[in-house]
């Protein structure tokens, strides 16, 4: 055998022939919400913290109709704040891992980047919210639960916290008086608490925690309920508690029994829970990219899903889209800077226009699903985000899903 020349290379062994690095080697509930990690952890959530299904139940699954187009050119107009760009560059630099464009129930883009496939249950974050809304939303609708009465008629054990005195309707809007910190960054904020009560993080691991139920009996009122908007992740785990203690079962199967068996959906979704098997109603819920556009889907018609069954109130969904003047005033009162002006939070979504149609369902560290019931269309982004918060990367979305909202309905794409 003769060594080989200087213009000669070595061939390279066989990819199958090298063992490829366990990505998930290390991560524990210490590091997964690293901005390292998160992109395998948010696709593997049930290897770090304790889940439960959401059923789909037995009924069949909803067809999605494909028409793939190549949207990736579609510009997005300049603003004060970025030149013209495209939306497939917007795609390729927000850490995308899958991403679906719906309209008139037909799938127009569906792709999945590094890991993800159309089978992976991704991490929703914050977008749980929007569907826990959605349970409360169904309860409302069947007379089991009235916006306008107080929590604590529904949860006695909350009478002696700062819940005390505040109505469903508050925390349905997040405009509760409760003290409580959103800040991802700070270790000692009470969104970081909760997770070391659940056994989200093992900051407290020499103790099993108090759980999500005694946790949310320590808040205490800051200010005097129904003020302004301000966004706390608690008032939707206040929100969940309320709906298990009127359905008298656990979100996991209350949602399962009015939503996700409902939607037509292709797979169960997961719910993280603590320790003691309560869902993180805020933000624990993982699912696919495809179930959850079925969902987003029931917004963006009048409340059915693509199988025909009305899943959430007609009158729920228009309550959902009529945001008053007093709920866009307390936004616009709100401490925090939402970077949307004339904007609402409303029914667990947020309106980012007060000229458009648009809603969203918005998770941190990238989790969104864009619903435009007037350009009828629904647009699903699953990502994997370093930072919990990146408003460079949030509002190009946005962006290019209004780009893609007026693309396809203009003339020349009929």
């Amino acid at each position: 055998m003769t060594e080989p020349s200087p213009e000669q290379t070595v061939p390279t062994p066989p990819a199958e022939a090298v063992a490829p690095a366990d990505p998930s080697a290390g991560i524990d509930r210490d590091n997964w919400q690293d901005p390292g990690n998160v992109r395998w952890s948010f696709q593997n959530v049930m290897q770090v913290l304790p889940t439960t299904p959401i059923s789909r139940g037995t009924g069949p699954v909803a067809e999605l109709p494909v028409d793939l187009q190549d949207l990736g050119e579609v510009e997005i107009p300049a603003t004060e704040f970025s030149e013209a760009r495209s939306v497939r560059s917007v795609i390729e630099s927000t850490d995308t891992d899958a991403w679906m464009l719906l309209h008139k129930g037909t799938v127009l883009t569906e792709e999945y980047f590094g890991a993800m496939t159309p089978g992976t249950e991704h991490l929703l974050m914050s977008v749980s919210k929007s569907l826990v809304g959605t349970v409360a939303g169904v309860l409302v609708g069947s007379s089991d639960l009235d916006p306008n009465r107080l929590i604590t008629d529904y949860v006695p054990e909350l009478a002696d916290s700062g819940y005390a005195g505040a109505t469903v309707r508050h925390i349905l809007d997040m405009r509760s008086g409760i003290r409580f910190s959103e800040d991802y960054l700070d270790p000692k904020s009470e969104v970081r608490q909760i997770e070391e009560s659940i056994g989200w993080s093992e900051a407290k691991r020499e103790s099993p925690g108090i759980g999500m139920y005694e946790f949310l009996t320590t808040l205490e009122a800051k200010s005097a309920h129904g003020g302004v908007f301000e966004y706390r992740s608690c008032e939707t785990d206040v929100l969940g508690w309320v709906c298990e203690k009127i359905a008298g079962e656990s979100m996991q199967t209350l949602m399962s029994r009015v939503l996700w068996s409902r939607i037509g959906a292709e797979q169960d979704a997961l719910i993280a829970t603590d320790q003691y098997g309560v869902g993180m109603f805020d933000g624990g819920i993982n699912t696919t990219l495809r179930d959850l556009a079925r969902f987003g889907y029931v917004y963006a018609n009048r409340g059915q899903s693509l199988t025909g069954q009305q899943v959430a109130p007609t009158t729920w969904i228009g309550d959902t889209l009529t945001t008053t003047e007093d709920v866009r005033q307390a936004f616009a009162d709100g401490p925090g800077d939402n970077r949307m002006p004339g904007g609402a939070y409303h029914n667990q979504f947020w309106f980012p226009f007060p000229d458009s149609h648009a809603f969203l369902a918005l998770g941190i560290h990238g989790q969104m699903i864009y619903i435009n019931p007037g350009a009828n269309l629904v647009g699903v982004k699953l990502s994997s985000w370093g930072l919990p918060q990146d408003a460079a990367k949030l509002f190009p979305t946005i962006r290019a899903f209004e780009a893609l909202a007026k693309a396809v309905n203009s003339p020349a794409a009929e």
